[in-house]
């Protein structure tokens, strides 16, 4: 896991070292520049996580010195690409980036299609000047981009972007859509002026100053080839054998690994299975990989992670115990404290770069920064499967809200003035299936729910130096889990109800069928009671700023007291205002 910079065209030395170093946090083993004079600027942040070696630094370089690459992610499956690739490729490393180079040389564009795993990536070509850069099917891993002066500036995160000249101008539309209706912009959007991603499942080329993007990745047709007619024991079997695999592939590393838990049954899934895993004669319940055997060095259970906030109308830490106590896996218990809020959400705002998801993600990142104190520098979380199983109450419901728990209207766009109101634009989604459940999933798949978690999570694990792999978001389970009947996903009431099938296997029932608690930790109450004070504070620095023309500062404050009177149905367009104060202030 790493940070990706360059510059195409004219530029500096200094602009490059200013986004190198901007995004350090991102890669703190190596830093490294690769200059093609008057053409391209390339920089890389290496996290070292597969291959420890400094003949693994990167910009990595081919035998010929024509291509150069810079890449972000990891390529799961490299063990299995590399061997395809031995006689048409000599290895000096033993790294999935020069598997990765080696797979471009030989299949081209279609290396992508070759690939599992997550990454965002750049291939400068010295000798046609051309550069090939490419982001993964679900975006897990980002790609910032930005055209100034005949230029192509990229990067893994929008402030290097910012370092290296581009001016930081809010995208008033964007923001606006999110006061209006909570949306964080469409897949290549960005809510600065000027700055844009490159969308999951895309790949871009840059030649001559001319910029072209094409979509690598259609996840409809992918459905379309999935085994039809399966009965439910044979599509439950299938599934099984490709999360058993999913899971074995994560475990390729040469650092420590570890994983997050909450009391769910997603994560309760996830501990079950990474502790029945084998390799050779083994469990996986260890950490280190042999690169040349590519098995698995049997050591103590790995280490599990979940946060807590003292407050048992919130906390999942008994459920989480309850389940540990049966893997006996060592268990580190994280606690975040309201007064906490105030320096953590400054932090995450500067490495957000973009409104976040509130408190959780703040109680989220602690496990990061204590998994880095401890040496783990791999976690695994369980995201993905809400969405694969529809596994979320609105899926069954007449609405258009998208947040789990919340009926009414999370947002207040009385508090917005009727000019910036006019900027916002109501999302719309395309809905490629004929059925309304299976669009729902769609949308949160690639245009809400997972986009936004996975640019959350992506933030949160590299502010401390770390790594955070999805199993669960394995295309090959996305794809399987979405083209089953509706009724293998929701029966009689059940939500994910092969899922909790499979899970009986290895919990006990008040795990497996436990109602989905979407409410973390105690926002509402903290915002409302604890941070009184401070958020009194943000509003009033709102009010004095070059952005209070983006409110009805009346309806503003009524909406404040409103809040500390009780109405606190929803804290988001609270939260909304802090993410501002937050931007007013950088």
């Amino acid at each position: 896991m790493c940070g990706i910079a360059g510059i195409i065209g004219d530029y500096k030395s200094v602009q490059l070292d200013a986004m190198l170093t901007s995004q350090y946090h991102r890669g703190p083993d190596s830093t490294g520049r690769f200059f093609d004079e008057g053409f391209a600027a390339l920089g890389h942040n290496r996290l070292a996580i597969i291959d420890l070696s400094p003949q693994s630094n990167q910009p990595f370089l081919d035998s010929s010195g024509r291509y150069s690459l810079v890449f972000n992610g990891e390529i799961y499956n490299y063990i299995e690409l590399k061997a395809q690739l031995q006689e048409q490729y000599t290895f000096k490393t033993e790294s999935d980036t020069e598997v990765l180079l080696a797979a471009y040389l030989v299949y081209g564009a279609a290396c992508l299609q070759k690939c599992n795993g997550m990454f965002a990536f750049a291939i400068w070509d010295a000798q046609e000047k051309k550069l090939f850069a490419a982001r993964d099917r679900f975006g897990v891993k980002p790609f910032f981009y930005a055209l100034k002066d005949n230029s192509l500036y990229f990067s893994s995160e929008i402030k290097a972007i910012h370092a290296a000249g581009i001016s930081k101008i809010p995208n008033e539309n964007v923001w606006a859509s999110y006061f209006a209706y909570g949306s964080y912009g469409n897949p290549e959007e960005t809510f600065w002026e000027g700055i844009s991603q490159l969308s999951g499942g895309h790949f871009l080329e840059y030649e001559n100053q001319e910029l072209h993007i094409k979509k690598w990745y259609s996840f409809e047709e992918e459905v379309a080839k999935q085994p039809q007619n399966l009965t439910f024991e044979q599509a439950k079997a299938h599934y099984v054998a490709l999360l058993k695999d999913s899971i074995n592939l994560r475990f390729r590393a040469d650092v420590p690994v570890g994983f997050t838990i909450s009391g769910g049954l997603d994560s309760s899934v996830l501990l079950a299975l990474v502790n029945l895993q084998k390799e050779g004669s083994g469990n996986i319940n260890a950490t280190i990989k042999s690169r040349k055997s590519a098995t698995v060095t049997q050591q103590s259970r790995i280490n599990a992670y979940t946060f807590y906030s003292d407050n048992p109308d919130y906390d999942e830490l008994p459920w989480v115990e309850q389940m540990i106590a049966k893997t006996n896996n060592p268990l580190t218990t994280v606690l975040l404290q309201a007064d906490e809020v105030p320096d953590l959400s400054e932090k995450m705002a500067w490495q957000q770069d973009e409104p976040y998801g509130g408190i959780p993600t703040l109680a989220y990142a602690k496990i990061f920064e204590q998994a880095r104190k401890d040496k783990v520098l791999v976690l695994l979380d369980g995201q993905g499967m809400d969405e694969q199983w529809a596994g979320y109450d609105y899926y069954t419901q007449e609405n258009d809200i998208i947040i789990q728990g919340i009926t009414d209207s999370p947002f207040k766009t009385n508090i917005l003035a009727n000019s910036f109101l006019n900027k916002a634009q109501k999302p719309v989604y395309p809905k490629p299936f004929e059925d309304v459940i299976l669009n729902k999933q769609y949308r949160d798949l690639f245009y809400t729910k997972i986009p936004r978690a996975l640019r959350f999570n992506d933030r949160i694990s590299m502010l401390y130096s770390t790594e955070l792999r999805e199993p669960f978001l394995d295309y090959r389970l996305v794809e399987f889990a979405f083209s089953l009947p509706l009724d293998f996903k929701i029966k009689s009431g059940i939500t994910k109800f092969m899922l909790r099938e499979i899970a009986s296997e290895y919990l006990d029932d008040n795990l497996v069928f436990a109602p989905k608690r979407p409410l973390q930790t105690p926002q509402r109450e903290w915002l409302a009671e604890d941070l009184k004070e401070w958020v009194t504070h943000c509003f009033a620095t709102i009010k004095t700023s070059s952005f209070s023309a983006w409110f009805d500062l009346k309806e503003l404050r009524t909406e404040l007291d409103l809040y500390f009177e009780g109405n606190q149905n929803s804290s988001f367009h609270l939260w909304q205002c802090i993410s501002l104060y937050w931007m007013i202030q950088k």
